[in-house]
């Protein structure tokens, strides 16, 4: 039987810590920036920890080798 293979579009949004859970990215920073509060684009600076169960389901369905 075949490996399983990493999801690529995975690997860019999820990093994995090396306590084994999830961290990703805010959302909502992409575009429309000026017609959002400065107070929510402050607090989705840098990465979030997904909640577990949401964090597990990454691990096993997209990034089964990370």
């Amino acid at each position: 039987m075949s490996k399983m293979k990493t999801k690529s579009g995975a690997k860019k949004r999820f990093k994995i810590t090396g306590t084994g859970k999830v961290r990703v990215q805010f959302a909502n920073k992409r575009h429309g920036l000026r017609k959002r509060p400065q107070q929510m684009k402050r607090q989705a600076r840098g990465m979030k920890v997904l909640n577990t169960t949401d964090g597990n389901t990454v691990k096993k369905h997209y990034l089964p080798n990370g």
